[in-house]
C-alpha cells in the first residue's frame, strides 16, 4: 500500500516538473505549492502518526485545530462562568477593578443560585460600617522581636523564573504604592524584588535557593546577610505546595537562563528541581527547632510555614511538637489543592491534597483545640480572587490571605496556559526578553495596586452588609453552601467545633481522635 501511494505522488512529482518548462511563471509558482505539498504527503506516508498515515496532508488540519482548541475555546465557546480555573467573570471583574473601572454588573446575576458548591452569604437590615483599618493586622507571636504590620490581602509566592523580570518589577512596584507585602516564591530574592524596595516575604523551599550550599544544603551565613535586609519582613518555609503536594518545585530547564543560575545557584539549561523533602529536618520537632533558628538570623522576624493539608495526623503532629518544645511559628499559610503553579505533574495538580475550604477549618479547630490559636496567624492561599472569597476564607478561620493568580491577570495575564513552555503570549511568565518587554511595568503597577485596593474594599463592604463591623466577627454559620440540588447548609453544620485545648484531654470527637492517637512530635 505504501509503496503504491509512493510511487504514484513520486511520478505525479517526475510530471510536473517536465510540465514545468511549458508553462509561465505564475504556472510555475502554482507547481511549486503543488510540489511542497507532494513531498509533505510523502513524508506522512511514513509518519508514525496513525491520522496522518490514512490521511496524508489533510490530516495535519486535525492536528492545527487540535493545537488552536484552548484558543477557540476561550474566545468563542466558552461562557461568562465556565472557565476554569477562573472564569470569565472572574476575570473580567479583577481586570475592571485593575483598571479602576466600575465592576458594576446589569441585569442580575449569571451565576446558578442551585448548582452544587454555590457559596452565598445572608445579609443583614442593619449593615455596618466596616473601618478601612482593619484591613491591616500584626503578624508576630510572643517570640518575635520584629513584627509585621500586614494587609489582609498579599501577593502569594511567585518566583523569579517562574515570572518574567517585568512581572515581578511590576508587583512589587505595585506592592509598594499599595502598602502590602510581596511573596518571593522559593526562587530566592532577585534583583527585580528589590529594585523598588516593596514589602517581601522571603519564602525557603526545600532547595533553599540564595541561601545554600554547593551540596544543596541550607546556608546560615547567607541566609543571615539576607533575612537582614530591612525590606524583608518575613521568612516563610515551604513544606508543600497545593498545586503540585509532596513534589519539589521544577522550573524547566528552557527558563533557567545565565541570571537565574546566578541567583539560584544551579546549573544554567538544566531542569531545576527541588527536593520534595527538606534535608535539614524529619520529624515535626526538627521543623520547629529550624524555624526557631530562621527566626534567631533574621534578627526576630516573623517566622512560618506553608503547607497543603494532606494526611490530617501530620499537622497534628506539628501541633504536638509545638506543644512539647514551646516553639511557635509566627504565622502558618494553608495553600488549597486547588491552587496554581507554573509546573506540575497533572496529576499532582487534579488528584492529591485538600480543597482549602475542606483544610482551612481543620487547621484552624485543631489550633483552637490545642490551645495554640491565639500565638499565631492562619493565612489562606488558594483561588482567592474577589471580596467574596476573602469572606469566606475568614470565616473559616483564616486572618489574612494571600493570592496569586490574580495578581498575574493583573500584570496582563490571559490563562494562556503556556507557562511551563517559556513561550508565554503576554510576557508574564517567560524569560524571553522579546516577550517580556512587552510588559509596561510602570502602568502595570498601578493595576496591581488598584486591583489591591478594589478587592479589600468589596470585602469590606460585603462585610458590612452582613452586619459585621470585624472580619474577626466572621464565622462559619454566616456561609451557605449547596452541596448538591438541595437546600443550602451553613458551613458550620460541616464543622467539627473543638473548645480551646479539647484536644488536650479525654473529650475528643471521633472526628479528630484518630487523627490525634497517629500523631507524633517526633515523626510525621
Amino acid at each position: 500500500m505504501y509503496r503504491h501511494h509512493f510511487l504514484s505522488i513520486l511520478f505525479a512529482v517526475l510530471a510536473g516538473i517536465i510540465a514545468w518548462g511549458y508553462f509561465w511563471y505564475p504556472a510555475g509558482f502554482l507547481l511549486i505549492v503543488w510540489l511542497a505539498f507532494a513531498l509533505l504527503g510523502a513524508y506522512d506516508l511514513r509518519s508514525r502518526h496513525n491520522v496522518l498515515n490514512n490521511y496524508p496532508i489533510i490530516g495535519h488540519l486535525r492536528y492545527l485545530l487540535e493545537f488552536i482548541r484552548p484558543e477557540l475555546r476561550q474566545y468563542f465557546f466558552e461562557s461568562e462562568q465556565s472557565g476554569r480555573p477562573f472564569s470569565r467573570s472572574q476575570r473580567n471583574l479583577i481586570n475592571a477593578r485593575a483598571d479602576g473601572r466600575s465592576d458594576a454588573s446589569p441585569f442580575g446575576t449569571l451565576l446558578d443560585f442551585e448548582a452544587a458548591g454555590f457559596d452565598y452569604a445572608e445579609h443583614s437590615l442593619v449593615p455596618k460600617e466596616v473601618p478601612e483599618d482593619i484591613t491591616r493586622l500584626t503578624v508576630g507571636g510572643p517570640q518575635c522581636e520584629r513584627p509585621y504590620q500586614a494587609s489582609r490581602l498579599n501577593i502569594s509566592a511567585m518566583s523569579y523564573g517562574s515570572l518574567s523580570s517585568t512581572a515581578v518589577l511590576a508587583m512589587n512596584l505595585g506592592a509598594r504604592r499599595g502598602g502590602f507585602a510581596h511573596n518571593t516564591g522559593e526562587g530566592g530574592i532577585s534583583p527585580y524584588h528589590q529594585r523598588h524596595g516593596g514589602d517581601l516575604i522571603w519564602e525557603l523551599g526545600s532547595a533553599y535557593f540564595g541561601c545554600r550550599t554547593r551540596e544543596g544544603r541550607f546556608d546560615a551565613e547567607a541566609f543571615r546577610d539576607k533575612a537582614g535586609d530591612d525590606q524583608v519582613k518575613m521568612i516563610e518555609l515551604k513544606l508543600s505546595q497545593g498545586a503540585k503536594p509532596s513534589h519539589g518545585g521544577l522550573l524547566p530547564a528552557a527558563k533557567v537562563n545565565r541570571e537565574i543560575a546566578r541567583i539560584r545557584q544551579i546549573e544554567e539549561g538544566k531542569d531545576c528541581q527541588s527536593p520534595a523533602t527538606h534535608p535539614e529536618f524529619d520529624t515535626p520537632t526538627g521543623l520547629l527547632e529550624f524555624l526557631a533558628r530562621l527566626r534567631d538570623l533574621s534578627g526576630g522576624k516573623p517566622v512560618g510555614m506553608k503547607m497543603c493539608l494532606g494526611k490530617r495526623s501530620e499537622f497534628l503532629s506539628i501541633c504536638k511538637a509545638m506543644l512539647e518544645t514551646g516553639i511557635r511559628p509566627d504565622f502558618i499559610t494553608i495553600d488549597g489543592a486547588e491552587g496554581g503553579t507554573g509546573a506540575a505533574p497533572q496529576e499532582f495538580s487534579d488528584r492529591l491534597g485538600n480543597y482549602i475550604n475542606e483544610a482551612l477549618p481543620f487547621v484552624h479547630q485543631c489550633l483552637i483545640g490545642t490551645g495554640l490559636r491565639d500565638d499565631l496567624r492562619l493565612i489562606a492561599s488558594g483561588k482567592v480572587a474577589l471580596g467574596f472569597d476573602m469572606v469566606v476564607k475568614m470565616a473559616l478561620g483564616a486572618d489574612m490571605c494571600n493570592a496569586a493568580r490574580p495578581f498575574m491577570f493583573s500584570v496582563g495575564c490571559i490563562q494562556a496556559r503556556r507557562c511551563h513552555t517559556n513561550k508565554c503570549p503576554t510576557g508574564v511568565t517567560t524569560q524571553d526578553p522579546e516577550r517580556s518587554r512587552a510588559i509596561d511595568v510602570e502602568e502595570k503597577s498601578w493595576r496591581v495596586a488598584r486591583y489591591h485596593q478594589g478587592t479589600l474594599k468589596a470585602f469590606r463592604d460585603l462585610t458590612g452588609a452582613m452586619g459585621v463591623e470585624h472580619p474577626v466577627k466572621l464565622t462559619p454559620d454566616m456561609i451557605e453552601h449547596r452541596s448538591q440540588f438541595a437546600p443550602a447548609t451553613p458551613y458550620q453544620q460541616r464543622i467539627v467545633p473543638l473548645a480551646p485545648s479539647q484536644l488536650l484531654g479525654n473529650d475528643i470527637p471521633e472526628a479528630y481522635a484518630p487523627h490525634w492517637r497517629a500523631a507524633s512530635a517526633e515523626r510525621f
